[in-house]
């Protein structure tokens, strides 16, 4: 063999020892990284949890297989969320997901201008400075939206219906909320004067702060309270509904759960909806799609839930054009 065929033999041979130990020493493929900006804790948060994640498993994408899941959890102090959202864009995450709190979405979309942004929220998206509009969001955020804060109004007319002597009824609001909690008082007591009600609004953003909402609802002889559409209180709805059934307030709130567990009433959207499409679209901005081109989604399927079990141990007569209104009747 000429000395010219042993050299280049010579080189091969070492180029693939080389190759081969660079492979060795190669790190595993990285999979991208959601960040979950919740404003409440993850005791609380359970079912919406479930829901994204089999969501998220339907569109092929599955935690600690080919997505990885960095949680944040402000636990219900939304002055908190500011410094977890840059927590999460210092993590570098692929995509951020700010589910069902204005404060949230608030916060994710101050922190990053780039990251894509999945959001959930009941205020009007536009109104809040979160996209340019509805159809064409045109930034790094897109997601869903609900009617949680345009219908208060409709709740307060409901909680009237089945309450017609009443002339004073309450408004339960969380002021760590300020842009939902502000358009939602505008709203309802537009609503209040129109049927000709008095509206006391009530304020709570930590757990001992029921107590004396329910206390101030007998001091201002509050005939029954809507529950405006805020995680804090979504976490908390059923502690909330047991709440008013001890003291003996009509109560009305978005989710069913929380007539099941002794509200009188509720009406809204339920979690599933939302969940799915908020996973959906995490999805499609994991798999490449700019979230500039994903129009907000509405979440628009509304039910009403009548808790008549409740309502009669209040001495409370449901209307039977009401009841013939109701998607279901909890009897």
């Amino acid at each position: 063999m000429k000395r010219r065929e042993l050299v280049r033999l010579a080189c091969g041979a070492a180029a693939v020892r080389a190759f081969g130990l660079r492979a060795a020493r190669a790190e595993p493929p990285t999979i991208p990284v959601v960040g979950f900006l919740g404003s409440e804790s993850p005791a609380l948060f359970d079912e919406q949890l479930r829901l994204f994640r089999k969501g998220l498993g339907d569109a092929g994408f599955v935690e600690g297989r080919n997505v990885a899941i960095e949680y944040r959890w402000a636990k219900g102090q939304n002055d908190l969320l500011p410094k977890l959202a840059a927590d999460l864009v210092r993590r570098q995450v692929t995509v951020i997901v700010a589910p069902q709190s204005t404060p949230a979405a608030l916060a994710a979309k101050a922190a990053t201008s780039t990251i894509p942004i999945v959001i959930f929220t009941a205020g009007d998206p536009v109104a809040l400075g979160l996209v340019a509009s509805l159809d064409r969001p045109g930034g790094n955020v897109t997601g869903v939206a609900s009617l949680g804060r345009d219908l208060a109004p409709k709740r307060l007319e409901l909680l009237h219906d089945i309450l017609p002597k009443a002339t004073v009824l309450g408004l339960l609001v969380n002021p760590s909320n300020p842009a939902l909690t502000r358009s939602t008082i505008e709203a309802a007591e537009a609503a209040a004067h129109t049927l000709g009600l008095e509206l006391e609004v009530f304020r709570a953003s930590r757990d001992r702060d029921f107590e004396s909402v329910f206390a101030g609802l007998a001091r201002a002889r509050a005939s029954g309270l809507v529950i405006a559409i805020d995680s804090f209180f979504t976490g908390r709805r059923k502690r909330l509904a047991a709440l008013a059934l001890d003291h003996a307030v009509p109560a009305i709130y978005q989710y069913r759960d929380f007539a099941a567990a002794g509200g009188v009433m509720s009406y809204g959207g339920n979690l599933e909806e939302p969940f799915r499409l908020i996973s959906l679209y995490t999805a499609r901005l994991l798999n490449g799609e700019r979230p500039a081109d994903l129009p907000i989604e509405l979440a628009a399927k509304i039910e009403l839930i009548v808790n008549v079990k409740a309502a009669n141990s209040l001495k409370i007569s449901v209307p039977p054009l009401l009841l013939s209104r109701a998607d279901e009747v909890i009897e």
